[in-house]
């Protein structure tokens, strides 16, 4: 049974989307989704999770049927986050697929509580770029378009302190790569890695999107990793 429920954090609604199994065996997992996407973006993974855990699907502060502020970035973000594992009051599991995994790691760098293991989908340290501002799609959206045009800029001109900030997670995680198909450059996932107290790095080559694209290999890696 799929439950959605709206949570005040951090001076707004925060939708989470939830699956119970009748019997748990491992702690919960948060699912926190990338830029655009929403937490039914995750429903294969939550479906396949949620057989002996809890699962927590989340949308981010401007996306599906979260409170849509106006106001964007990656600290706020985190904060949002942050706030929402207080609230659960448990040791849990958190999945971040690209700005999500931003946000959580920013989000354990400052000390968000109780989080036990932590994966990183397509998630590397951040380069400098040109900036490429992407067109808006036409017709409506499950997400605030403001969010790209205030989140960019942090990816596009990184803040100094991401370093340090990856430095100071000290949860163990799993970086999971896309590969030659991804934007991202598996060089960069590495050095993220690096960085990282307790970090390991895998390789799926599936793009970007490993877990759409790849569901059964993103998730037995994750399996193998959660479930230990």
């Amino acid at each position: 049974m799929v439950e959605e429920v709206l949570n005040g954090v951090n001076g707004i609604a925060l939708n989470v989307r939830s699956r119970s199994p009748k019997v748990s065996l491992h702690p919960p997992v948060v699912l926190v989704p990338g830029t655009g996407a929403t937490a039914s973006d995750w429903d294969v993974v939550a479906e396949d999770l949620s057989r002996d855990r809890t699962v927590h699907a989340l949308d981010l502060r401007g996306h599906g049927e979260s409170d849509w502020p106006g106001t964007y970035s990656i600290d706020l973000m985190a904060e949002d986050l942050a706030g929402l594992l207080v609230t659960m009051a448990t040791q849990v599991d958190v999945i971040g697929h690209s700005l999500g995994g931003l946000v959580a790691c920013r989000a354990l760098a400052a000390g968000a509580p109780s989080v036990r293991r932590l994966v990183l989908e397509d998630v590397g340290l951040l380069h400098q770029r040109r900036p490429a501002p992407p067109t808006r799609p036409e017709g409506d959206l499950d997400f605030d378009w403001a969010v790209v045009g205030q989140i960019r800029p942090e990816i596009d001109e990184p803040a100094a302190h991401w370093p340090d900030t990856l430095a100071r997670v000290a949860t163990p995680t799993l970086a999971i790569s896309g590969g030659p198909g991804s934007f991202l450059p598996g060089e960069h996932v590495a050095e993220l890695v690096a960085l990282l107290e307790r970090g390991s790095q895998l390789t799926i080559d599936a793009g970007h999107e490993i877990h759409a694209s790849r569901p059964k290999e993103f998730l037995q890696a994750v399996h193998a990793f959660l479930d230990t």
